[in-house]
């Protein structure tokens, strides 16, 4: 049996009191750190393959069913607005289509050829990279679709919490996070899609880094599309080149971006 599926520690779950529901699976999740940094040098060695084809204008996709298609979907959706990557560059695609973000399709994961065409209406191509995220390591949908990619010659990965599973089989960089039975039997969406998260947020928070998107510890090309990141693209001008929050406002209306302020400011200093 894999590991996923394994029984619960706990028993009679439904005669704990709250305080004691609320401790335990909080002791179960502090297990999960643990076994992500177990799978680091995995992901050490897929994150340069990701920004060398980000580089030369490749994409990186997602595909996954469930909560697994969701957190893909999830961390794919952040990366424009936190780091001004164009909309399309990573993309998370989902068993069942963009419904099933909200209401489970039935046995839509269960087709092995359909992921692949759903990355073929992306144009997917030879730049592109795929990873396959799947707790269970044993999705149709998933495993279909790395294993095609993988024929076709595209760079792929996988994030699975079993070890030596069909998924991880299939692709050339495994990331195998074992986090152990989940708190209520079988429900992955708890430890094992923590996991998966802690995991999608270091894998393209770093590409994002390597690919110059983070100046120093900011967020310089985030995409100020609301009150809250314009307050905060100040106060990173006001920082960053000591000057006053009237001037800081007025070069951000002036250049849209923090990044496009510095540059000219630094520009402007040298000429």
């Amino acid at each position: 049996m894999s590991t996923t599926e394994s029984s619960s520690n706990y028993d009679h779950l439904e005669e704990m009191s709250v305080r004691d529901i609320l401790v335990n699976i909080n002791k179960e999740d502090t297990s999960v750190p643990k076994a992500v940094m177990r799978a680091m040098p995995q992901m050490e060695a897929l994150i340069p393959e990701i920004v060398k084809q980000l580089q030369k204008g490749g994409r990186l996709f997602y595909i996954g069913a469930g909560t697994s298609g969701r957190l893909g979907i999830l961390d794919a959706s952040e990366i424009p607005p936190t780091f001004g990557m164009a909309h399309g560059i990573v993309v998370g695609l989902i068993a069942g289509g963009d419904g099933a973000i909200r209401k489970a399709v039935e046995f839509a994961e269960d087709d092995e050829n359909q992921a692949w065409k759903d990355l073929k209406e992306h144009q997917i191509n030879h730049k592109d990279v795929v990873i396959g995220i799947a707790a269970s390591g044993r999705t149709p949908y998933v495993i279909g679709g790395v294993r095609k990619a993988k024929e076709e010659g595209l760079i792929t990965g996988c994030i699975t919490c079993n070890r030596d599973s069909e998924l991880a089989k299939s692709v050339t960089f495994p990331i195998e996070i074992v986090v152990g039975p989940e708190f209520v039997t079988g429900s992955t969406r708890m430890k094992a899609g923590t996991a998966q998260k802690l995991a999608l947020n270091m894998i393209s928070t770093s590409c994002m880094i390597q690919l110059g998107r983070v100046k120093g510890n900011k967020m310089v090309d985030m995409q100020l599309s609301n009150n809250k990141l314009v307050d905060r693209g100040v106060r990173m001008l006001m920082e960053e080149l000591c000057i006053g929050r009237e001037e800081a406002e007025e070069l951000l209306d002036l250049h849209g971006s923090v990044r496009k302020v510095i540059e000219f400011i630094r520009k402007d200093a040298r000429d």
